[in-house]
């Protein structure tokens, strides 16, 4: 199998972004009767907008225990922290993983690990800056409790940002998906908090830039401590 060169910029677009690059196009048109200089602008948002709403494929690693990240951005907080309440995780601290996006980065959710969902719980909130610590309690989010095939839980959250309004959950409690398996969207800047099994170290690093569905945070069948980053 070859990759073209096209297809490295030209990539599918989730369908929840169909309407949207509609809309901009329409207002684009608008905008060239009004001022040429204005439609051209409308062009670029159109573009950016189709750009967000992108979904490309991704190879995900598939030996047994491998978890990876479920959102494209950047590590901003490594940190053990209580779950939401409404995952039903219990009460102990778990090793959260936050990854966040920024409005650049694609915005399609994929699972850390294969699993069985357990729980789908929407909570609404406010919406802070999704890099800040306090956007994991008060934010609007949608977080899924997970259980492995050989009995582990955990947990991974959608939790809107400053500018995103619409958190999308594409999954019901009972389901099976494997690894890398997309299960939802964020639109226009946002975070995902990943609660690791119990004595699972995370293998990333803040600051460290993740692929959604490829860039391994944690393995289940290693004992390697947690890993140091720092910046080259």
């Amino acid at each position: 199998m070859s990759v073209s060169m096209l297809s490295t910029f030209i990539k599918p677009m989730h369908r929840e972004g169909r309407k949207f690059v509609a809309i901009f196009a329409g207002i684009t048109l608008i905008l060239f009767l009004i001022c040429t200089v204005l439609g051209w602008i409308g062009v670029g948002l159109t573009v950016w907008c189709y750009y967000f709403f992108r979904d490309p494929d991704r190879v995900t690693p598939t030996r047994a225990g491998l978890m990876v990240s479920p959102a494209d951005g950047v590590v901003s907080l490594l940190e053990p922290a209580v779950p939401p309440v409404e995952l039903g995780l219990g009460d102990r601290p778990m090793t959260r993983v936050s990854v966040f996006m920024s409005v650049f980065n694609c915005h399609v959710n994929r699972l850390p690990l294969a699993g069985k969902i357990l729980t789908v719980a929407y909570r609404p909130g406010k919406f802070f800056n999704a890099s800040l610590d306090k956007a994991s309690s008060d934010n609007e989010r949608n977080g899924l409790a997970v259980e492995t095939e050989d009995g582990r839980r955990y947990g991974v959250v959608q939790i809107a940002g400053l500018v995103a309004r619409r958190i999308l959950c594409e999954v019901k409690p009972g389901q099976q998906l494997m690894t890398g398996e997309r299960f939802g969207l964020i639109r226009f800047g946002s975070r995902l908090d990943i609660y690791l099994p119990e004595g699972v170290s995370p293998l990333v690093s803040i600051g460290q830039t993740m692929v959604a569905g490829e860039t391994v945070i944690a393995d289940l069948t290693s004992d390697e401590p947690t890993r140091l980053g720092g910046v080259r």
